[in-house]
This record gives structure tokens, sequence and C-alpha cells, in this order.
């Protein structure tokens, strides 16, 4: 037996939708009015570790792994593991950096565009 970890490049959030459908809470969705320099709490099923050092990109999920580009640019300030009914979960808050407008590109890897040296 093993202790089941997800390492995640990024913070893959529902579209709002789901939330005023009844199908999530609103953690688990990107914000309908998303803004650079605002905070937000985030919730995810299983454990998860996100890289806290710098900006990761938000996307949005339809889940199987459907991932769009990203939505943001963002930081984790805190991610907290917890179990609820025998199930475990990561929730935490991050602030946005940047909110992305267009499909362009914005990261390389996991650097923000033009700030690989």
């Amino acid at each position: 037996m093993g202790i089941k970890v997800e390492f995640n490049p990024d913070l893959a959030l529902r579209n709002i939708s789901e939330h005023k459908q009844g199908r999530r809470k609103i953690e688990e969705c990107i914000p309908e009015d998303l803004r650079a320099g605002q905070t937000y709490d985030f919730l995810k099923r299983d454990q998860r570790n996100y890289w806290l050092y710098g900006s990761i990109p938000l996307i949005e999920t339809q889940g199987n792994e459907v991932l769009s580009r990203p939505k943001a640019s963002i930081v984790i300030l805190e991610a907290t593991h917890f179990v609820d009914n025998n199930i475990m979960y990561t929730k935490g808050v991050y602030k946005v950096i940047e909110v992305f407008m267009d499909d362009a590109v914005h990261f390389e890897g996991f650097d923000l565009v033009g700030t690989r040296k």
C-alpha cells in the first residue's frame, strides 16, 4: 500500500456553469469575474501538490484531462490536505497575477513567456 499523491503543474478548475447548475462547489470553479490582484479559494479532490514559489497557469478542465489553454497566471498562496467522509481533498488560496484574454502562448514550460533567461 502506498500514498497516492498527484503533482500538478497548474491549477485546473471547472467552468462556473458547473456551480450554477449545482454540480460543483464555487471553490471548484473559475470565478466568473476573475481579476488580477484578487485572491480566491480553491478545492480539488485528492491529495495534490502544487508549485508555491512562482506563477503557474490557471486552466479550465472539463474532466478526464480535457484542459484549456491558460486562463490566467496565478500564485498559490497556501494548500492544505484534509479528509471528509473518507475522501481526500486539497483546498487552498491563489492570487491572480494576470488574466489572459486571448489564445496567445503565455507559458514556456513552467515559466511565463519572457521571463526565461
